[in-house]
């Protein structure tokens, strides 16, 4: 009996992921156009100095948070429990990243004027936000400790 011949499969994907991948790069294209259009020089200066940031002062900062973080619950037994900060901290630093101007007061002014609206209140409600973060991040702990130890008297 002959086994059938199979194709190889495309090591790119499916002919929709490919779809999907061409779009984005279309996307991504005519926005950086549109972009790029007004102050190329400014834009592209942002851009640098963004990575500069990143990379140099960003990078090695919250390196060594996580870092020590591993470490102490490495320390206490606990490696496991580093997710429940990791996670929250990362969308509260990702949240206070994007917003900054805004939560500082720095760009109050341009932000009323472009929006009429007003910039007062984004730093309380990203404390807020971090704080549900946390606080939900420690109600999974809560529960899946919980289930964790019924699950060991269950065994016992």
């Amino acid at each position: 009996m002959r086994r059938p011949v199979r194709r190889p499969a495309l090591p790119l994907g499916s002919p929709l992921q490919l779809l999907l991948l061409l779009s984005s790069f279309a996307l991504a294209g005519y926005a950086g156009v549109r972009l790029l259009e007004g102050d190329w020089f400014g834009v592209a200066l942002w851009f640098v100095g963004a990575a500069i940031l990143h990379d140099l002062v960003l990078l090695p900062l919250y390196g060594s948070a996580d870092q020590a973080l591993l470490r102490g619950c490495q320390a206490a037994g606990r490696r496991r429990w580093v997710s429940y900060v990791r996670v929250p901290a990362a969308l509260s630093l990702l949240l206070l990243l994007v917003w900054f101007p805004l939560i500082a007061s720095r760009v109050a002014d341009r932000y009323a004027l472009a929006t009429g609206l007003s910039a007062d209140g984004f730093l309380a409600r990203w404390l807020l936000i971090t704080a549900v973060l946390f606080g939900g991040s420690a109600v999974v702990f809560v529960l899946r400790l919980r289930q964790s130890r019924r699950a060991s008297k269950d065994h016992a």
